[in-house]
């Protein structure tokens, strides 16, 4: 089955369609957590065995070089765990809803078309409003967290590299100016503003990829990118089981937060995704928005985790990475940190923030087109003054959270508006099932 019938073609080829999936859906994550988590899972035992790392370091801060090979093992599977499959299967679930009734039954471009199946005529009344209005919210607070975590990620670097002084003011400045670069993009348009920031954003980050593997070692980093994919396959079911386990920093603090950042994004994400998917098949839509995808996100965090694990190893003692990640936790420095053991530190390090800026950019004008075109009933021609309040309004709640109460509240606001559109997302999936038995073969 095609999305948008048998006759209709791709509207973009295979290189702007990645781009844009990748832009919208884990920039700003990728390069928050790729250093951060491998790292930290490596280095601080997070529960009993099977489910935990043992512990590569003694008190004295010694390594103890028989766990190594477990502690990294477990690092990259229980990474892989929170960026693989799962995220994109959400994302996947409301992607094909909208695309599958909005080119294929042709109702409108938002959240309550996916709950026609349902509700019929029902979603044009109050049941759509709320559903809609739960999008909205879950949409604008997993991009409020998105832009907190990207404006303390790009103040640490720039105070990294240039001394700028690492301030929650100079943080709010970074926002307002993001912000009008994103408003800027919101009015050139999907063609001319968000696919051509996204296809600069993944030139740089796959050259920032290709220099960080060979500097780092290419074969010793592509080995635990295998053994990461054996890890993860091993490890997921365990994993995403609750039960009898004893690992509850990881699950609450780590997992929850997770699946609620993941689901608060799924509107924003999905119908931007749905959006620059017409004319593919569902076949191959889910291929690409669900397998290839998550390979990419293990081979990144294999590689900038790796990088970050081999300079523990060779040097724990004066590892910058371990001083940052693990004796005083900043997880902001995580990336810079890492970039600092390897050559041309000041270069990659003004690459990674011009990086962290633009991955900023494309969250915040894909999320503001996508807050608009619900809004505005599906209409994804909707008055350009409706653009310009929701990409400032964005600007203005991350700007609120990050002053009231900084990393906490934003991971707080997202946990509160994901977990009732887990709801929304189960009853997206009856629908599919539904609106796929129904078209014609």
């Amino acid at each position: 089955m095609r999305l948008g019938g048998k006759e209709s073609t791709p509207d973009y080829s295979y290189a702007g369609w990645f781009a844009m999936l990748f832009a919208a859906g884990m920039g700003i994550g990728l390069m928050f957590f790729g250093v951060l988590e491998p790292a930290y899972y490596f280095a601080t035992p997070w529960g009993d065995e099977p489910l935990g790392t043992v512990r590569p370091f003694a008190e004295d801060g010694a390594l103890i070089e028989a766990n190594v090979e477990e502690a990294r093992r477990m690092a990259l599977a229980a990474t892989s765990y929170h960026w693989a499959l799962h995220p994109w299967a959400i994302y996947a679930v409301v992607a094909l809803a909208l695309a599958l009734f909005t080119y294929n039954k042709g109702l409108p471009l938002t959240i309550r078309s996916a709950f026609y199946p349902i509700f019929g005529d029902r979603v044009w009344g109050w049941w759509g409003h709320v559903i809609d209005t739960l999008a909205v919210f879950a949409t604008l607070f997993g991009l409020a967290t998105s832009l907190g975590f990207g404006a303390q990620q790009a103040n640490a670097g720039m105070n990294y590299v240039y001394g700028l002084p690492n301030t929650t003011t100079v943080q709010v400045i970074l926002i307002v100016a993001i912000t009008a670069i994103a408003l800027i993009s919101v009015l050139r348009g999907l063609d001319g503003g968000v696919k051509v920031l996204s296809e600069i954003n993944m030139g740089l980050a796959l050259l920032l990829l290709l220099f960080v593997l060979f500097a780092a070692g290419a074969a010793s980093i592509l080995t635990e990118f295998g053994k990461g994919l054996v890890a993860y396959a091993r490890e997921v079911v365990p994993l995403s089981t609750p039960f009898g386990r004893e690992d509850d920093g990881y699950r609450q603090d780590w997992t929850a937060f997770y699946w609620a950042w993941w689901i608060s994004w799924s509107p924003f994400v999905g119908m931007f995704i749905a959006r620059v998917s017409r004319g593919r098949t569902v076949r191959e839509f889910i291929t690409c928005v669900l397998i290839i995808p998550s390979l990419v996100c293990i081979l990144w965090m294999a590689v900038f985790g790796g990088a970050a694990i081999n300079d523990m190893i060779a040097n724990p003692d004066t590892s910058a990475v371990k001083a940052n990640v693990i004796d005083a936790y900043a997880p902001e420095l995580s990336l810079f940190a890492m970039l600092e053991s390897l050559p041309l530190a000041a270069i990659t390090s003004t690459i990674g923030v011009i990086l962290v800026v633009v991955f900023f950019v494309t969250s915040s004008d894909s999320g503001s087109l996508v807050i608009d075109t619900i809004t505005a009933g599906g209409k994804v021609d909707a008055p350009v003054p409706q653009r310009v309040f929701w990409c400032t309004f964005e600007g203005l709640v991350a700007i609120a959270l990050l002053i009231g109460g900084g990393l906490g509240a934003l991971q707080a606001m997202v946990i509160s508006t994901g977990l009732p559109f887990t709801i929304v997302l189960l009853l997206i999936c009856y629908a599919i099932i539904r609106g796929l038995m129904s078209e014609p073969r």
